[in-house]
């Protein structure tokens, strides 16, 4: 039986420049793996509830580049993009991370996947290079130390669609 894990994101703030994400999937890592590298996955799950991404271009390679362009949930256009610095397929991907509305602000994205009896768990680090980069994500928040939930909003109907979307997959034996 699969479970609804929706809402489930949880968000830690390990030191005043990091940020780590953890999520449960109730899908296999290999198949969590492509959902999150390729284009035609991350344009349907990336932004969240009823857009899909305009822009999604993955070079998936060490030194390959991504870009990831649309309008998001609060209707303000916004894109992303960096450059893969290490990977190994299923488990793990590092990349720079650069909002290009505060392209000052870069920081290095690492995505772990553990699998264990078909449910994967993602983490992601988010390592800023000072305490103003991590600061700035969150500027609609005072402290979002204190109330993560302000924060984790976007993040949440992101991977919330991502389960739906592997769903299908499994249902559709992609």
């Amino acid at each position: 039986m699969t479970i609804n894990r929706h809402g489930s994101t949880t968000l830690e703030f390990p030191s005043d420049r990091e940020m780590l994400t953890t999520r449960k999937f109730d899908a296999p890592a290999e198949l969590l793996f492509d959902v999150l590298t390729k284009p035609e996955h991350v344009r349907v799950w990336f932004t969240g509830l009823n857009n899909d991404l305009e822009v999604c271009e993955i070079d998936l390679r060490v030194g390959g580049k991504y870009r990831h362009e649309g309008v998001f949930d609060d209707g303000v256009r916004c894109s992303f993009r960096g450059t893969f610095l290490e990977i190994e397929r299923p488990v793990r991907t590092v990349q720079t991370w650069v909002f290009d509305g505060r392209p000052q602000d870069e920081a290095v994205e690492t995505t772990t996947l553990h699998e264990v009896n078909g449910v994967t768990t993602m983490t992601t680090l988010l390592v800023f290079k000072d305490k103003s980069g991590l600061d700035s994500m969150f500027e609609h928040a005072a402290d979002h130390r204190d109330d993560p939930e302000i924060a984790i909003d976007g993040m949440q109907a992101s991977f919330d669609k991502l389960e739906d979307l592997i769903r299908t997959l499994v249902v559709h034996g992609s």
